[in-house]
């Protein structure tokens, strides 16, 4: 693998990433406006992706690794969004 797809793959992880916490945010506080109803349940109902926690118990320390991602419909719109600019730059 060259250093140049390194970079590009990166960025394309950078980018879902990023679209995809923005679009998140955004159905949230999209969440906090519309009225009680089906649309703001479509826009508001996340997906939870939830590893661990595992945990690395050694003699002298501990650590406890895990990780939540939760999104929703306007995260995903974001990652697409953020992808369709990616491709301009």
């Amino acid at each position: 693998m060259s250093l140049r797809s390194r970079k590009t793959i990166g960025k394309l992880v950078l980018v879902i990433l990023l679209g995809a916490l923005v679009g998140t945010l955004l159905g949230e506080l999209l969440g906090l406006v519309l009225p009680d109803g089906v649309v703001k349940q479509f826009f508001t109902e996340a997906w939870m992706l939830s590893l661990g926690p595992g945990e690395l118990n050694a003699i002298l320390f501990s650590i406890t690794f895990g990780f939540k991602l939760k999104i929703n419909i306007v995260g995903v719109l974001g990652i697409g969004i953020a992808v369709y600019i990616l491709r301009w730059y």
